[in-house]
């Protein structure tokens, strides 16, 4: 039976391309058949990525039958995977997020998990030497997804082997980084085409803070102002989305690459008791409170967000 290979609902560049590395390496290096599939529409950078080496867009799957072979990456949370995968069959996990637990798998299985910037990144490591016979479009994949989840190095997730790895990448494929990336972002920038809901969910993410159930949602842009312009519609919108998803609050943090800072939206007094207490900044009684140096929702956010 063909293994599905996939990452985390609303896929970013990681949870798209790192699913098609791995099916790749799978199918075509280990000889056992594979299919990179997902579990929403791709945001933006990552269709780019998509068009960009022109790679099909993997079908999009809402659940799993029970006993499908799967391989789970860029993701270790049920919450964040389709409904029903206790009952599928788990082969593996390969992740760069701390372990939230509750999966449960047939037997034992192959884990890779370790602190670096990218799943990407782990995959490179895996497939060894085998990657020499990789084809362009896979190494460009790999090189994508490390840019996309470093911000081109800025990120502090960045290690010294996710930059290691991208710029021998960049160098065998004959591609300059900066260009590379500049096209990545201008990407990601452009979300003109979406809803003040689809915004919301493009990158986000459902956790548990003080007794309170957060959707924290990230946008990165190298263009803030064209996502700021819409502040008053997104925070309508954020107690529609956050009912609709069963969360007490929508978080928006608008990631501005370029000046390596987060603007937080404040609807509300909670939200702004969130941002003090999180990052010890002032309240203000303005409706946004920009954070310096916050890039990371995985390693600047997350951890430091309490009530």
């Amino acid at each position: 039976m063909t293994t599905l290979v996939f990452g985390h609902t609303s896929p970013d560049t990681d949870s798209t391309g790192s699913p098609l590395i791995w099916a790749w390496y799978l199918s075509e290096v280990r000889n056992e058949p594979a299919e990179a599939v997902l579990l929403g529409e791709p945001n933006t950078e990552a269709a780019f990525l998509l068009q960009r080496w022109n790679l099909p867009k993997p079908r999009i799957i809402a659940d799993v039958d029970a006993g499908q072979p799967v391989v789970i990456v860029d993701t270790n949370n049920p919450a964040e995977l389709p409904k029903s995968i206790n009952d599928a069959d788990i082969r593996a996990i390969i992740d760069h997020h701390k372990l939230v637990g509750g999966l449960e798998t047939k037997g034992p299985i192959d884990i890779r998990m370790e602190p670096l910037a990218c799943t990407a990144t782990i995959m490179h490591k895996m497939i060894g030497a085998d990657i020499t016979q990789a084809p362009e479009w896979v190494k460009a994949t790999i090189l994508t997804c490390i840019l996309s989840d470093t911000l081109e190095f800025r990120s502090p997730t960045t290690t010294d082997e996710d930059r290691v790895v991208a710029e021998a990448l960049a160098g065998d494929l004959g591609i300059s980084i900066p260009d590379y990336a500049a096209e990545m972002f201008a990407a990601k920038s452009d979300v003109s085409a979406f809803s003040d809901a689809e915004l919301l969910r493009m990158d986000s993410k459902t956790y548990e803070v003080g007794g309170k159930t957060f959707r924290v949602s990230v946008l990165e842009t190298t263009s803030p102002e064209t996502v700021l312009n819409r502040k008053a519609s997104l925070m309508d919108t954020m107690p529609v989305v956050a009912t609709e998803d069963g969360a007490d609050q929508v978080l928006l943090f608008v990631v501005d690459i370029l000046r390596e800072q987060a603007t937080l939206l404040v609807p509300n007094d909670l939200v702004r008791q969130v941002a003090v207490k999180s990052f010890g900044v002032e309240g203000g009684t303005g409706d946004t409170i920009v954070l310096p140096g916050v890039v990371s929702r995985k390693k600047q956010i997350i951890p430091n967000l309490t009530l």
